[in-house]
C-alpha cells in the first residue's frame, strides 16, 4: 500500500503533468489558428494581385476617381493640398502603391488591396487571438479578411464585380478590430504595449481613409477608459495617435485643408433623415434580430451596464455609418460585436477559475456555433466574389477602357447588360481619348466637367493643380456649396465637357458662363466640348 506522502507527492506531479499538457495543447491551437489566419491571409491577397487586372461591373466612375489619384501622385501632388477630396489620403495612396509597384493601372487597386490584407495581419492576430478562443479568432479573422479582399461593394451581388468605395471595407474592419478589444486579453497584465500599437495603427488607419470611422473608433477607445483592467494601453493608445498625427500633419500639411473639404461635403450631403434611417433597419433587420438575441444572452447573464453600452454602441454607430455610405446591408460592428458577446457570455460561465460560475440559455459551445453560423454566409459570398474576380482577370474577360493605359482596367456586362447611359459613358471615354490625341498640341492639365477625369491617367499626361478628384451632385457638390471657378480652373489649361455625362448639365449651369468668358471652344462633336484657356498676350507662357 502506497503511503499517504507518496500519494500526495504523485498527485502533484499529475497535476503539473496535466498542467503542462493543457498548456501545450493551448500553445499548438494557438499557433494553428495563427498560421490559419495567415495562409488565409496571403492567398486571398495573392489572388487579388497575381492577376493583375481589375475586372469591372458596377460603378466604373467610382472606380476612375482613385486610378486618376494614383496618376497625381506619381506627378507629386498631395492630397487636399494639391487636389480637393473629402476621403483621407490613404484612398489614393493605396492605388498608388500599387502602381508604383507594377507600372500597370489595371493592378494599382487589387495590388494595393493586397498590401493592406498583408498589412493588416498582425494586428489581426494580436487581437483575435489573445481575446477569442482559437475557433473564433480563426472564424472573424477570416471573416475579416475576406471582407478587405472581396472586389464588391458591400451588399452587391458576385456578379458585380467592382473596386468602388473600397476604403469602406478598409473601415469597417478597422473599426471592427477595435470593437473585438472590448475583451481583456486572456492573459492579463501582458501585451499591454502590443495592444496600443495595434489601437494606433487602426485609428490611423481609420482617419486617413474615411474620417467617420476614425471618429467612431475614437469614441470607442473614450468609452474603453472606464475598463480599469485595459485603461493603461487605451490612454497610451490615445496618445500615441496624437502624436503621429502630428508628425504625419509635419509631412502632410494637409489636415486644415482635409477638413474644409470634409466640412465642404457635409453641407451637401451631411443631413440624412429618418426615413433613410428607418430604410437602413430594415434592410439589415435580420442581422440586428440575431444580434438583439445574442446581446439578450449575455445580458441576461451578466446584468452590466458597460455590456449594455457595449451592444448600443455597435448598433448606434453601425447604423449611423451605414447611413452616409452607398451600401445598404453590411453593419460589420454587428457581427464583431455578436463574437465578442458570446466570448463574453462563456467567460461568465466558466468563471475566473474556469469553472462553472452560471448557466447560459445554450451551454458555450453551441452559442460559438451559432456565430460561426452568423459569419458564414457573408464569409461564403466574398469568397465566391473573389474567386470570380480572379478568374476573370486571369482571363483576360471584358474590354478595356479605350484608353492607352487602361488596358488592364476592364469592363465586363453584368447580368442584363450595361444600362444604356453606363455604355454612352464607357464610349465617351474612348471618343474623348481619341479628341485629346488629335489635338495640334499635346494635351496636359486636362479638366472634365463631369463625375470625375478618366484622360489625365489613361492618357498619362500632366493632371491640373487645385482642382478637386470628382464631383458628385448633390453629394459633395450643388448650387450653394461649391470651388469657386476662379480657384477651380486656375491651372487647367483643358476643359472636356460631355453632351450629358453622369451629372454634367448641372456642372455647366453652375461653371458655364465662367467657361464661356474665359476658355475658346477649339472642338465640337455629338459627344464633346473642348474648351481652351484663353491666353492673352500679357498672360505669361508658364500657364
Amino acid at each position: 500500500m502506497m503511503e499517504p506522502g507518496n500519494q500526495a507527492a504523485y498527485a502533484a506531479i499529475e497535476t503539473k503533468t496535466a498542467a503542462h499538457k493543457g498548456a501545450a495543447a493551448g500553445i499548438r491551437r494557438f499557433l494553428s489558428a495563427e498560421v490559419a489566419i495567415i495562409v488565409v491571409g496571403l492567398v486571398c491577397a495573392a489572388m487579388l494581385a497575381l492577376p493583375g487586372r481589375t475586372i469591372n461591373a458596377a460603378f466604373i466612375n467610382d472606380v476612375l476617381i482613385f486610378i486618376d489619384g494614383a496618376h497625381r501622385i506619381t506627378f507629386g501632388q498631395v492630397p487636399n493640398r494639391d487636389f480637393h477630396t473629402a476621403l483621407g489620403p490613404l484612398v489614393f495612396y493605396i492605388p498608388a502603391a500599387g502602381y508604383l509597384l507594377t507600372g500597370n493601372f489595371g493592378a494599382a487597386i487589387p495590388m494595393g488591396m493586397a498590401m493592406v490584407i498583408v498589412v493588416f495581419l498582425p494586428a489581426m492576430i494580436r487581437i483575435l487571438l489573445s481575446r477569442l478562443s482559437p475557433s473564433m479568432a480563426v472564424g472573424l479573422g477570416i471573416f475579416f479578411i475576406l471582407i478587405l479582399a472581396a472586389p464588391i461593394n458591400l451588399g452587391s451581388s458576385i456578379l458585380y464585380p467592382s473596386f468602388a468605395m473600397f476604403y469602406n471595407r478598409i473601415g469597417w474592419v478597422a473599426l471592427g478590430l477595435l470593437l473585438v478589444m472590448y475583451l481583456a486579453p486572456r492573459s492579463p497584465g501582458r501585451g499591454n504595449a502590443a495592444d496600443a500599437v495595434a489601437a494606433v495603427f487602426l485609428l490611423l488607419v481609420s482617419f486617413y481613409t474615411k474620417a467617420t470611422y476614425g471618429l467612431a473608433g475614437t469614441g470607442f477607445l473614450m468609452f474603453m477608459l472606464s475598463d480599469r483592467q485595459q485603461r493603461r494601453w487605451v490612454v497610451t493608445a490615445l496618445l500615441l495617435t496624437g502624436v503621429a498625427m502630428l508628425v504625419i500633419e509635419f509631412f502632410w500639411r494637409g489636415t486644415a485643408e482635409h477638413i474644409e473639404d470634409l466640412r465642404s461635403a457635409a453641407r451637401v450631403s451631411g443631413g440624412h433623415d429618418l426615413p433613410s434611417i428607418l430604410k437602413n433597419v430594415r434592410e439589415n433587420l435580420s442581422d440586428l434580430t440575431v444580434f438583439a438575441v445574442f446581446s439578450s444572452v449575455v445580458l441576461w447573464q451578466s446584468r452590466r451596464l458597460r455590456d449594455l453600452v457595449y451592444c448600443g454602441f455597435c448598433i448606434a454607430a453601425g447604423l449611423a455609418i451605414i447611413n452616409q455610405n452607398a451600401h445598404s446591408w453590411g453593419i460589420i460592428t454587428l457581427y464583431c460585436g455578436a463574437a465578442v458577446l458570446v466570448q463574453k457570455a462563456g467567460e461568465l460561465q466558466l468563471g475566473k477559475d474556469g469553472r462553472s460560475a452560471g448557466r447560459l440559455v445554450l451551454p458555450r459551445r453551441a452559442l460559438q456555433l451559432l456565430v460561426l453560423s452568423f459569419l458564414l454566409p457573408p464569409i461564403l459570398h466574398h469568397s465566391a466574389a473573389l474567386v470570380l474576380h480572379t478568374a476573370l482577370a486571369a482571363e483576360k474577360a471584358g474590354q478595356s477602357l479605350g484608353l492607352p493605359l487602361f488596358d488592364d482596367l476592364r469592363e465586363v456586362d453584368p447580368p442584363g447588360g450595361e444600362p444604356d447611359f453606363i455604355r454612352r459613358y464607357l464610349d465617351d471615354i474612348v471618343t474623348g481619348g481619341a479628341l485629346l490625341q488629335a489635338l495640334p498640341a499635346p494635351p496636359e492639365r486636362v479638366f472634365v466637367l463631369d463625375f470625375v477625369n478618366p484622360f489625365s491617367a489613361g492618357l498619362g499626361i500632366r493632371p491640373p493643380t487645385g482642382d478637386t478628384a470628382w464631383f458628385h451632385w448633390n453629394r459633395n457638390i450643388n448650387e450653394k456649396a461649391f470651388i469657386p471657378p476662379d480657384v477651380l480652373f486656375a491651372d487647367v489649361k483643358i476643359v472636356m465637357v460631355p453632351k450629358t455625362g453622369i451629372n454634367s448639365l448641372p456642372l455647366q449651369e453652375l461653371y458655364g458662363p465662367f467657361l464661356s468668358a474665359k476658355f475658346d471652344v477649339i472642338q465640337k462633336t455629338s459627344e464633346w466640348t473642348v474648351y481652351r484657356w484663353r491666353q492673352t498676350p500679357a498672360q505669361s507662357e508658364g500657364r
